[in-house]
């Protein structure tokens, strides 16, 4: 299977190639980073060479057609990339962050439309875990909020990890709230963001580690489940991987990871 990896020198981009370049059912097709083009991709990440050329430009990777698009870039080119892939009819493991829901829809009708596969999530398999694990209790625990933390540079608030964490619990049931928005005393942004229905607070610090954890409530009684992210950006590459094995036998977008270690999209 040949693989393309969109930006390839940032920190799971280099995972990434490192990953694949690995792995005895992939091969390294193509990788895309505008400050490394025209570089031999296993030297810009300080390895051997392996006789890949850095692509500046998403377009001129993509015209080698790989077999799947794994994009780990920025949100201010997220979209650009994954409907160029789609234009193409590649399928894209989404591991860049960011997506409204409302653009999650419009990925789900492109990509059925090309009749091909999308996957998005976070990628790190105990993060998929909690994800699996929330839905779980949702369906029994009517009382929850999401809190997220993550490093003061982080431009996309809430992350998205705790984004489709909340719109999918959403789609579970709407959790309760005891009061209105409007029978609280106070400023109402203090309650968090409104993400389906689930209040979701974000934390941007200096030295903070990216984390999400979703706090339960029942009377007399809390569940707290949280995922912790250390600085080792290799937590994504098993994730994204199997997530490229299996995208090829999906239509349209799955949203989860978990999704794929359960055996529900393919």
């Amino acid at each position: 299977m040949k693989i393309c990896i969109g930006g390839a020198t940032g920190g799971v981009g280099r995972c990434l190639v490192r990953g694949v370049l690995a792995a005895d059912d992939l091969t390294l097709d193509s990788a895309v980073a505008r400050k490394a083009k025209g570089e031999d991709i296993g030297e810009a990440i300080g390895e051997a060479p392996c006789g890949v050329t850095v692509s500046g430009d998403i377009e001129e990777a993509l015209a080698r057609r790989p077999d799947v698009l794994i994009d780990y870039t920025h949100p201010d080119v997220r979209m650009k990339h994954v409907m160029a892939a789609v234009s193409r009819s590649i399928p894209v493991v989404i591991g860049t962050t960011g997506f409204t829901g409302e653009e999650f829809d419009r990925l789900d009708a492109a990509a059925r439309e090309a009749g091909i596969g999308l996957v998005t999530g976070n990628f790190a398999l105990t993060a998929a875990l909690l994800q699996r694990f929330a839905l779980m209790a949702a369906e029994h625990i009517p009382h929850w909020t999401v809190l997220e933390y993550c490093k003061a540079s982080k431009p996309d608030v809430p992350s998205g990890t705790a984004r489709e964490l909340a719109e999918l619990m959403g789609e579970v049931r709407r959790p309760e709230h005891e009061l209105s928005p409007e029978q609280h005393v106070g400023d109402i942004a203090s309650l968090g963001a409104d993400v389906a229905g689930t209040r979701v607070h974000a934390v941007r610090l200096p030295g903070q580690t990216a984390s999400v954890e979703v706090l339960f409530g029942m009377p007399g009684e809390r569940l707290r489940l949280r995922h912790e992210m250390g600085e080792d950006d290799g937590i994504f590459v098993d994730g994204s991987l199997l997530a490229a094995r299996k995208v090829q036998n999906i239509t349209g977008l799955i949203r989860g990871l978990d999704k794929l270690l359960f055996d529900e999209g393919g």
